[in-house]
């Protein structure tokens, strides 16, 4: 098996590991048996990390691993981005020690364009969710997308539903099918834009933001991409709300999956 290192429908897609049941936290803080995966990892002195990892029950975490990055460490192997974990850590402070990793397996790995893929969706969840925020549903989309990467489903497609997945779980992102001017269901025929922090409306003569078709909008809630303009209109929107809800940070993976294939 392909590992990939740290700084970095033809068939249908494998299912999702099954989550083991993370155990209870004790007095002093400690967790075990959590599923994860590592979003993103840096040094920290002269032997160890800081992993940014993405947990089920726990959301997004900052964990010390204690002597990683010494040559015979067995988790220097194991915190490898998109391979599904089993861990631990310990404390209650903002950044926790590790106790332990385990790889889990179960899940095929990611290559070419969908590592790349792979990479942008964590820089998303990164800039995207605070830490300790849970998010259960996000989490099973996390891994659903990395499956559905790895089996060379369409990126376009596997990255707008993320995207829109993404915003929605973390409570930024309105219902497309509801027009906030006029209160009534969005029309397929209508053309609308997307008013970031109330949702859409009807387009006015004066609006710079995207226009996109109601029927647009009623396919990306039913995660129905065949409709080409579909596909190209709802690109042009995540794009903008995304780098609405970033404040104007550029994401550095999105700008290379751009110029190598418009995405």
């Amino acid at each position: 098996m392909t590992t990939q290192t740290l700084d970095a429908p033809a068939a249908a897609p494998a299912a999702a590991p099954a989550p083991r049941r993370a155990r209870p936290p004790q007095r002093d803080g400690r967790v075990g048996g959590q599923p994860g995966f590592v979003l993103h990892s840096y040094p920290h002195k002269e032997t160890s990390l800081i992993v940014d990892l993405f947990t089920r029950e726990h959301g997004r975490v900052a964990l010390v691993a204690k002597g990683a990055k010494r040559p015979h460490s067995q988790l220097r192997g194991v915190l490898q981005t998109f391979q599904p974990l089993s861990t631990g850590w310990t404390g209650k402070s903002e950044l926790r020690i590790l106790t332990g990793a385990e790889w889990v397996g179960g899940m095929l790995p990611l290559e070419r364009t969908a590592l790349l893929c792979g990479f942008y969706l964590n820089e998303l969840l990164v800039k995207l969710l605070a830490r300790d925020d849970p998010h259960p549903a996000l989490f099973d989309h996390y891994v659903a997308t990395l499956n559905q990467l790895a089996h060379n489903e369409p990126p376009p497609i596997v990255l707008r539903k993320f995207e829109l997945a993404l915003l929605k779980e973390t409570g930024v992102a309105a219902d497309l099918t509801r027009c906030t001017s006029t209160r009534q269901p969005v029309e397929a025929g209508a053309v609308y834009v997307v008013d970031p922090e109330r949702g859409a409306r009807l387009e006015r003569a004066a609006d710079a933001w995207p226009r996109v078709s109601g029927k647009t909008l009623l396919d990306m809630e039913r995660e129905d991409y065949a409709d080409p303009l579909t596909q190209s209109q709802s690109k042009l929107l995540m794009r903008f709300l995304l780098a609405h809800h970033l404040g104007g940070a550029p994401l550095n993976t999105r700008q290379i999956l751009i110029d190598l294939m418009q995405l």
